[in-house]
C-alpha cells in the first residue's frame, strides 16, 4: 500500500463532539463545543479538553476551575454545531436552543439535561500548548439519564441513535457496535 507523507497535523479521527458547560459564581451559564476532548486517566478518573484562550468560555474555565462535559446524541448535531459557531458573548445558547440547564452535584457549571451523559469536572492543571490550552480535569461525578441504562444497569448510548462524533470537519453518528 503506497503512503504519502504529510506534515504533522490534527488528523486523528473520529473524536467526540461534546458540549462543555461553563458558568457558576459571577459567570453566566454558557456552552462551548469541543471536539478535542478525551479520557487521560482512570484512577483518578480524568479527562482533558483543549480550548483557545480567545474563546469566550476560556476565562470562565480558568477562574471557576470547573466545567461539565455533556455527551450529545447524533440527533443533536445541529445544536452542537451552532453552539460551536456562535459566541456566548452575543447569545444565550441555553435559551436560544431551548436547552435545560441543570445544576451539578459537585460543580456550579451547568449540565445539559437533554444530553444522556454528563460529566462534572474540576480542573487540576492548565498546560499552555500553542494555539490551545489543555485543561486537565478530574471527573468528580457522572450523571446518566435513566432511559439509557439497560435492565442490568449498563450504559447504552447506542439504542437511541448513537452518540455524535466528529472527523475532518464533519459530524458522524456513532452507534453500531462491532
Amino acid at each position: 500500500m503506497a503512503k504519502l507523507i504529510w506534515p504533522g497535523s490534527t488528523q486523528l479521527a473520529p473524536v467526540p463532539a461534546v458540549l462543555v458547560g461553563t458558568g457558576g459564581g459571577n459567570f453566566a451559564d454558557n456552552l462551548i463545543t469541543v471536539a478535542w476532548a478525551g479520557i487521560v486517566c482512570s484512577a483518578p478518573p480524568m479527562l482533558s479538553i483543549s480550548v483557545r484562550p480567545e474563546r469566550f468560555s476560556y476565562q470562565t474555565l480558568v477562574e471557576t476551575g470547573e466545567f461539565t462535559v455533556n455527551v450529545p446524541l447524533a440527533s443533536q448535531a445541529e445544536i452542537v454545531d451552532w453552539c460551536g459557531v456562535v459566541s456566548g458573548r452575543d447569545h444565550d445558547k441555553f435559551a436560544e436552543k431551548k436547552l435545560t440547564a441543570l445544576r451539578g452535584s459537585q460543580v456550579a457549571a451547568p449540565l445539559v439535561a437533554e444530553c444522556p451523559l454528563n460529566l462534572e469536572c474540576k480542573v487540576k492543571d492548565i498546560i499552555k500548548l500553542g494555539s490551545h490550552d489543555l485543561f486537565l480535569a478530574e471527573i468528580v461525578a457522572v450523571q446518566v439519564s435513566e432511559e439509557y441504562l439497560t435492565k442490568t444497569g449498563r450504559l447504552d448510548l447506542e439504542h437511541n441513535g448513537g452518540v455524535l462524533g466528529y472527523a475532518h470537519g464533519h459530524y458522524f453518528q456513532l452507534g453500531k457496535c462491532l
